[in-house]
């Protein structure tokens, strides 16, 4: 049996700002990796392709408020530095 995969210890050098941004980043990158687990069974943002995360952003949050689309979007700007990628989102 596997552990799953540590969010936070992925994010730790990424996170910037107040103690409440951090968590708010730690809470919706949970979030998004339950919401991709559940839908390509994929759990661990290694494996992630922009796919995963365009998916995200445009059918799994079209019933959101576009503030919480923004907020969402920065989290997965920080995955995304995280992971070395140039990948870029629409709002």
């Amino acid at each position: 049996m596997s552990k799953p995969f540590d969010m936070e210890l992925f994010l730790a050098d990424v996170l910037t700002g107040s103690h409440a941004t951090r968590q708010r980043h730690l809470r919706q990158a949970h979030s998004i990796q339950k919401a991709i687990a559940n839908r390509w069974h994929q759990n661990n943002p290694w494996a992630w392709q922009r796919k995963h995360l365009d998916w995200f952003l445009n059918h799994h949050m079209k019933q959101h408020a576009e503030s919480t689309r923004y907020y969402y979007l920065l989290t997965i700007s920080r995955i995304t530095f995280r992971l070395g990628k140039s990948w870029h989102f629409n709002r």
